[in-house]
């Protein structure tokens, strides 16, 4: 077991966690302060213990919401930040940079904006080409051996880089991309992940919502939703991506759940080392959410749903050029930006 399952342990988590993302970040305008704290509260009071924000999210906004949402409640949470990637003040966009002293540095402004002394686990977001893997984890070392991180993690990262990582730190969690229509993590990273005694923290378990039914049509996403930038939402391959979720759909309403709930589950079949972080800027998706951590699925569904939404199904590359240059994550052939 690693650091990374004894503190979900030791703070009673379910089996789902919270990716606290969407609501400072990435899909259209942020929510108001006020009501994502409030979300974030009572996520909290639902039973979520496992929370998940990054220094990139909302440029530094969704660290302060759920370092205000939690505080008091610190010693009863599992905590994780990220950092590596982070919105220039005066570039006005992103910047991956794992040099040692930029993750120090932000290591300690997100802590002052948490209202916490240390992280459970922290992430490096990006793998920066310009910086060897073993700079960036030994970087992070030190922040364990200063007490101010538990555990060390990776977000997007190849078998080949996660295998050069571990023979510098102990890596307790690598963040991926991982739900029914995104199998990325099955081509080497699960492989590699139990080889090294890692968790798997799949990200997006809900294809940013489409497994949910939450996207019909590309014109109902806002002008600064990702999703717009992303192939798979196109008016051209959504249409048919939307034919194939129907299969989903339909076993979901043959087990009276919903498609998301379904898709979560999924996830949880492939082992308790696979942790889904779904996120939601609703209060009652955040409920619909944990509560698919108590539904347990037979083998026969589970096959059953291996053989939907495969890659040669869905139309579209998972992101387009601009962010498909920034991952280090292994590609299917048939994925184009």
């Amino acid at each position: 077991m690693s650091t990374l399952f004894d503190r979900l342990k030791d703070v009673a988590s379910p089996p789902i966690g919270l990716g606290c993302m969407n609501l400072s970040h990435g899909y259209g305008s942020p929510v108001p302060e006020p009501e994502a704290i409030r979300a974030l509260e009572e996520a909290f009071d639902m039973g979520y213990r496992h929370f998940d924000t990054a220094t990139l999210y909302g440029a530094t906004a969704n660290e302060k919401v759920v370092g205000q949402a939690l505080a008091g409640k610190r010693d009863q949470v599992m905590l994780s930040s990220k950092c590596g990637m982070a919105i220039d003040p005066e570039l006005g966009k992103r910047v991956i940079d794992g040099r040692p002293e930029t993750l120090k540095r932000q290591c300690e402004a997100s802590l002052k904006r948490l209202r916490t002394e240390h992280l459970d686990l922290y992430y490096l977001h990006r793998l920066d080409p310009q910086v060897p893997i073993e700079e960036s984890v030994g970087a992070l070392g030190r922040l364990v051996d200063e007490g101010k991180i538990g555990a060390i993690g990776l977000s997007e990262i190849s078998a080949a880089t996660l295998r050069r990582a571990v023979a510098e730190r102990p890596i307790a969690a690598v963040q991926s991309e991982y739900s029914l229509w995104t199998r990325n993590p099955e081509i080497a990273l699960i492989a590699a992940c139990r080889e090294a005694g890692t968790a798997l923290v799949a990200f997006s378990p809900l294809g940013r919502g489409f497994l949910a039914g939450a996207v019909t049509d590309p014109a109902q996403l806002q002008e600064n939703d990702v999703r717009q930038t992303m192939p798979r939402f196109s008016a051209e391959n959504l249409p048919h991506n939307l034919r194939q979720l129907e299969q989903l759909q339909a076993v979901a309403k043959a087990l009276d759940v919903t498609s998301g709930q379904l898709a979560l589950a999924w996830l949880r079949a492939k082992g308790e080392d696979v942790i889904p972080i779904p996120g939601s800027r609703s209060i009652a998706h955040i409920h619909e959410n944990l509560a698919a951590g108590t539904l347990d699925l037979d083998a026969a569904t589970v096959t059953r749903l291996n053989a939907m939404l495969t890659p040669d199904q869905v139309a579209g590359g998972r992101y387009g050029a601009e962010q498909q240059a920034d991952i280090d994550t292994e590609e299917f052939e048939l994925e184009k930006p």
